[in-house]
């Protein structure tokens, strides 16, 4: 068994770079995209200290794990678009909170409902779930690490939160045709696709990532100082017994202070790769969540799965019960959806597929989802926590 911590981090750097550089290679890009890369990246650590390869008890993982998380959130919510979310305008954003409170309501319901199956603890587990499916990846570790959602409860969920996402992408795709009939029986006001349509070209500005090392010691200066500021603020608020530690402090302010950033001209280093450090450092981090989880036992699986998709079909009643009331396209249906619990990759996809063009409405709306995924990830997680007494 590995327990020199020296070594144990070069072997979880190494498993990061390789499967970040195998998924990006044009011949395993289609293994990737039915297992994606985030599940391995957590997998294989988990897999190397359940054979006792790696020391899983090593203290230094938990350390790093601690530490760095909220310089990942900092830096991915650093570049955050906030007027050009506005801009998305009225019927778009109420789409997407529409999708996000169907998950709020449908997660801690569904859990309710299997919680005589899959047992109590599950409710942590469920809660960093709906994290991702209003955000994405790195709100669903950020709630994990918040919560202390127990790595043989994680683990599962990371599974169904490969399976039901990639399964509902597919089904919205499959719908794309059916927008003539939908629009028809709802009456969809297609006027609002054609407001999207002007305002798409100046919502998203394309701007090229310059690799810099000046710049990227800055970036690592400006993940520095705001951990070290969200953990002495964090650390003068009050815990909330079973409901907010202070290390969940610390991730709420750490987002926090992404956000408020976002309005500054530390924005501008987005242009030097701010979130691409940022994903890097938090793929870092899932490798030493994988690598502390040690044996799981998968045997609730299959009833996860079967919770996911009950969960997905409740958003999407919500989501089709509020176009209803607003009259709005099935596009707007489709892509709120896939912001929600597809993520960034996956929403200017769809919004294409629907809607040449509008990719940006897409990625707008997932951004949105990022924002908000932590805050509300958290509080639904509490709801689950009520419901599972």
């Amino acid at each position: 068994m590995i327990h020199n911590t020296f070594l144990l981090i070069l072997i979880l750097l190494g498993i990061e770079t390789l499967i970040i550089a195998v998924s990006g290679h044009a011949r395993f890009k289609k293994f990737f995209k039915f297992i994606p890369s985030v599940f391995w990246i957590y997998f294989l650590p988990m897999l190397l200290s359940a054979t006792g390869i790696i020391d899983s008890r090593n203290p230094a993982l938990q350390v790093l794990s601690t530490l760095l998380l909220p310089a990942a959130l900092l830096l991915l919510l650093v570049s955050s678009d906030i007027a050009g979310i506005a801009r998305c305008g009225k019927p778009a954003l109420i789409m997407m909170l529409a999708g996000s409170a169907g998950i709020m309501v449908a997660v801690p319901l569904v859990f309710f409902l299997c919680k005589g199956i899959v047992g109590q603890q599950f409710w942590s587990g469920f809660g960093a779930l709906s994290a991702s499916w209003i955000g994405g990846s790195a709100n669903m570790i950020a709630v994990k690490e918040a919560i202390g959602t127990p790595e043989r409860v994680f683990l599962p969920m990371v599974v169904v939160d490969t399976i039901v996402p990639y399964t509902w992408m597919g089904v919205l795709v499959a719908l794309a045709g059916m927008q003539p009939v939908f629009d028809k029986w709802n009456r969809s006001d297609r006027a609002i696709i054609d407001e999207l349509a002007a305002k798409s070209p100046s919502v998203l500005s394309a701007g090229t990532q310059l690799v810099r090392f000046d710049m990227t010691v800055l970036i690592a200066l400006v993940a520095f100082f705001g951990v070290m500021a969200s953990r002495f603020l964090a650390g003068r608020l009050p815990e909330i017994k079973d409901m907010i530690s202070g290390y969940a402090w610390t991730i709420i302010i750490a987002s926090l202070l992404g956000i408020l950033l976002s309005f500054t001209p530390a924005k501008e280093l987005e242009k030097f790769g701010a979130s691409k450090v940022g994903y890097c450092i938090l793929y870092f981090v899932l490798t030493t969540i994988g690598a502390r989880a040690g044996v799981v036992n998968f045997g609730p699986v299959l009833v996860l799965i079967l919770a996911g998709f009950l969960i997905v079909l409740i958003h999407a009643s919500v989501l089709l019960l509020t176009a209803r009331l607003i009259r709005a396209p099935l596009f707007l249906v489709s892509v709120a959806s896939q912001a929600n619990i597809g993520g960034v990759a996956s929403a200017p996809i769809v919004a294409t597929i629907y809607q040449p063009g509008l990719a940006s409405i897409g990625l707008l709306l997932a951004i949105l989802g990022n924002i908000m995924g932590t805050y509300l990830g958290i509080l639904t997680a509490q709801l689950c926590r009520l419901v599972s007494a």
